[in-house]
């Protein structure tokens, strides 16, 4: 279901679905990560759904919350997004050990011609959220990065939450464009 208009980059709270249908594959960025075939076949057969929470702090900081969950449950990765472009280490059970950071930026401060393309209109007036993940090279078998832009973009005339993200690795020549796009499926349901 595309995304209402009262969904925005300034807030990004809702229920999403991955569109595989519409998406980009994630099979060959999830092997560059490392992350193990096993795990690779049941992320590529699972419903992927993302709650999230977009909130601005007390000190006027914003950060977006995403917690990740698989078909039947299974617990997926949880997204802590702090807007203040500051590295912060994660570690989780797909990804392993990580270093992000995560800003809002104008659109017209992105470089790179794939992230910066497609995109609505309104987020050229608010602009995109960006983030940047390294793998910690001392726990992971290799290295990696993923550079992401998070916006709105049209789809076959509908409005769709979508990550576009460009991977990399060393030793390896080829980088990896892909955009994932979402249906909104409604607000976060309140916990019981």
């Amino acid at each position: 279901m595309a995304a209402p208009a009262t969904v925005t980059t300034k807030n990004f709270s809702g229920r999403y679905t991955l569109n595989k249908t519409r998406s980009d594959s994630v099979e060959a960025i999830l092997a560059l990560q490392n992350v193990a075939w096993a795990t690779r076949k049941v992320i590529s057969l699972a419903t992927v759904t993302l709650d999230v929470s977009h909130y601005t702090d007390e000190s006027g900081v914003e950060h977006i919350d995403v917690v990740q969950t698989l078909t039947g449950g299974i617990k997926g990765t949880t997204e802590i997004r702090i807007l203040d472009w500051t590295d912060r280490p994660h570690e989780d059970h797909i990804f392993s050990a990580v270093q992000s950071k995560s800003r809002r930026l104008p659109l017209s401060e992105v470089e790179d011609t794939f992230l910066k393309s497609g995109w609505e209109p309104e987020v050229e007036a608010d602009g995109v959220v960006q983030n940047l993940v390294v793998s910690d090279k001392a726990k992971n078998k290799n290295d990696w990065i993923v550079d992401m832009i998070w916006g709105f973009e049209k789809v076959d005339g509908q409005r769709y939450y979508t990550r576009r993200m460009k991977t990399s690795a060393s030793g390896v020549k080829d980088v990896l464009q892909s955009k994932l796009i979402y249906d909104y499926t409604g607000p976060v349901p309140k916990k019981k």
